[in-house]
């Protein structure tokens, strides 16, 4: 689960189904920020990932690192990159969405696109495979932006929801899968303590 870690920071492999941060009822305690914290009891939330997605999370050690990556991630100097296999098969081989979205709020926790009120959001998508599963595509996801459940709107929104999303596909689609197929393959940055360019990346499980 852990694939790095130094004074200053530690990546983790997160498995779909468990949450980054817990969650109120008491079935969400466990949680991937307390057990990376039984061994780095310092370890501090960066950014997160939704339960249903698996992948790459980082985490700081101390506030001030903490404070360093989270205005990375403002500032988009964090690269991200995911696999997702979405229903269809889109025609392009490379594309780009770019939708605003608000949140949903007679329906949390979903968001929805909302030209009037919502924030400017882009993703930038390219096939890796078409066809398998048949009917589908295998797509490498590049958020430029980080809204809350950014790839899986933009990928309903035209069309190609991502199969076994329960929130955003339909429910043939969402049961076409025993989880959400989206998991977080790469994470590249420059390390606030030594200016090390860091890339890690981790292998889709599906």
């Amino acid at each position: 689960m852990i694939l790095h870690h130094d004074d200053g920071l530690i990546v983790a492999d997160k498995p779909a189904g468990l949450p980054t941060v817990p969650g109120r009822p008491p079935e969400l305690h466990d949680c991937l920020w307390h057990r990376v914290r039984e061994q780095w009891p310092d370890a501090l939330v960066v950014h997160r990932l939704d339960m249903a997605t698996s992948g790459l999370v980082l985490f700081a050690r101390g506030v001030d690192m903490q404070r360093s990556l989270s205005m990375a991630f403002a500032q988009r100097q964090v690269g991200k990159g995911y696999e997702a296999i979405a229903a269809g098969e889109l025609q392009d081989d490379t594309g780009e969405i770019a939708l605003p979205l608000a949140a949903d709020w007679p329906d949390r926790p979903r968001q929805k696109v909302d030209a009037e009120h919502g924030k400017h959001s882009v993703t930038r998508w390219r096939v890796l495979e078409r066809g398998i599963p048949p009917g589908a595509t295998r797509l490498a996801l590049e958020p430029l932006t980080g809204r809350t459940h950014q790839l899986r709107v933009h990928l309903a929104a035209i069309g190609h929801p991502l199969l076994g999303d329960t929130l955003y596909a339909p429910p043939g689609l969402a049961a076409a899968a025993p989880r959400l197929l989206l998991h977080a393959t790469r994470l590249s940055f420059v390390h606030p303590a030594d200016g090390r360019a860091l890339s890690f990346e981790s292998a889709a499980p599906f």
